[in-house]
């Protein structure tokens, strides 16, 4: 915060400790350019004086990432990020050993260990077990975004970011992250968290998540905002768009996400779009302005294919 130049500290305004003030989560989103709904702005102030996780799902391009982002900021806090995919493991997710470092360290520890070797097979053993505590130490562990979230000496917001791209297994590894704020390292021992973890998982609803997973989370079902919203929207983030010109852009796209296309416009693509209509000193669409901008809020060639010949109708709809 102080790097935005405000003097509050918002972390003080509301916390886990703190009573629960729905209105100053609402205006510290709003504070960087989040209009947080009253789902949302509840949730998110519930999440926080519980120490609770917040399970975001919804169609991608609806605010779910953001909402994650806009907290850390509104906070003061480190944002955490881990992007899920199919190949997520342990290892890319929680931590790993640094082998390289291991493998240089016993070249260089060589002499030692084989004077060490010289008696018998059990001798030798007892005798280089103390090296298992060395190589399996602070200084060969490598944090991964779990892990330094656990780990981290302020509180810090933990982004999951569509967790539903993961496998089911993945899940497992969150809980005990989730559920107890800790992690469990066999050669380490349990690492538990010393400050609060505020952990946002998006879900674009692909798959359906385990129970225990949705057990610890509070939930926010996120969609396409309203018309009102979205237009209060492109006027918090790109203020010299006329009223009519943002009324146009908002029914347009809200003709577009009728259409069933395999990409729906979301909010960063309304963003994108309304700021390409402010640069390009625009008052108002036509066709030939639309077409020549389709490509900010169509993503897909089946999609354009689908819009190009509705621009026209789509124009006029209410």
């Amino acid at each position: 915060m102080s790097a935005e130049g405000l003097d509050r500290d918002p972390a003080a305004d509301v916390g886990v400790s703190a009573p629960l003030d729905i209105d100053s989560i609402r205006l510290l989103l709003a504070d960087r350019g989040y209009l947080a709904d009253d789902s949302t702005a509840t949730v998110a102030a519930l999440a926080l004086s519980l120490n609770r996780p917040i399970l975001a799902e919804g169609p991608p391009g609806t605010g779910k990432t953001q909402l994650a982002i806009s907290l850390a900021a509104s906070l003061g806090r480190r944002l955490i990020r881990l992007q899920c995919h199919e190949e997520l493991d342990e290892a890319r997710s929680l931590y790993e050993w640094d082998y390289g470092r291991q493998m240089l360290a016993v070249q260089l520890m060589r002499p030692r260990i084989d004077s060490e070797l010289d008696g018998s097979i059990d001798e030798a053993i007892d005798a280089t077990a103390h090296l298992e505590d060395l190589f399996f130490s602070e200084r060969f562990l490598v944090e991964r975004p779990l892990l330094a979230a656990v780990r981290s000496s302020t509180p810090v917001v933990l982004l999951v970011d569509e967790v539903d791209r993961s496998d089911e297994s993945f899940e497992a590894l969150l809980l005990e992250v989730l559920g107890e704020g800790q992690v469990t390292i066999p050669e380490l021992g349990t690492i538990r968290a010393s400050s609060p973890i505020l952990a946002v998982i998006t879900s674009n609803d692909t798959r359906d998540l385990s129970d225990a997973l949705r057990r610890r989370c509070l939930r926010i079902g996120f969609d396409h905002p309203t018309r009102e919203r979205e237009s209060a929207i492109i006027a918090t983030h790109v203020p010299h768009l006329t009223a009519a010109l943002r009324a146009s852009v908002v029914a347009f796209l809200t003709g577009l996400r009728s259409l069933g296309l395999r990409k729906p416009p979301g909010v960063s693509e309304t963003l994108d779009w309304a700021r390409a209509l402010a640069l390009l000193n625009a008052t108002a669409l036509d066709p030939e302005l639309v077409r020549a901008t389709l490509g900010l809020v169509v993503k897909h060639a089946a999609d354009e294919a689908l819009v190009g010949p509705r621009v026209e109708s789509l124009l006029v709809s209410p």
